[in-house]
């Protein structure tokens, strides 16, 4: 598996561990007007549900992908959906569905190219995991800073 993979897949890791943080500390915001770590592994978790369900079965050579949602709407259907979820649901449902898109991408074929949206760059597996590898470090920095403050 090559390093951005890894990457995607050491994000389970690192959000697992959260189960041993009291969950007062990860349901208080990281900041103030800002999400709890909760709501950020629920957005996480979110995202990897709407690229497993909506754009990896789309993965084919020469395939154009739909553009990604609005990230506001995204974002706040993201904190709707987890609002009744208790942080160990959220937490469980981040792994197995990273886990469950790890093994869906990992079946698309390493030449396989593809657009997003009305884009004209040329996609891999590898270089759409990319975006989403990028997307965690800012938000593992986030919980890391709340954590450690």
């Amino acid at each position: 598996m090559n390093k951005v993979f890894k990457q995607f897949e050491e994000t389970m890791d690192i959000i697992q561990k959260l189960k041993e943080v009291p969950e007062s500390q990860l349901t208080e915001a990281i900041s103030e007007g800002k999400w709890s770590i909760r709501e950020i592994v629920g957005h996480l978790y979110y995202w990897d549900k709407y690229n497993l369900e909506e754009m990896v079965p789309l993965m084919a050579n020469g395939a154009k992908l739909p553009q990604f949602p609005n990230h506001d709407e995204h974002n706040e259907e993201a904190a709707s959906y987890i609002k009744d979820h208790s942080v160990e649901s959220v937490i469980k449902n981040f792994i197995e569905t990273r886990k469950e898109l790890i093994e869906a991408i990992s079946k698309v074929g390493k030449d396989t190219r593809f657009t997003i949206g009305q884009g004209k760059r040329k996609f891999s597996d590898e270089s759409f995991i990319k975006i989403f590898v990028k997307h965690d470090i800012h938000h593992l920095q986030q919980i890391n800073k709340k954590l450690n403050d």
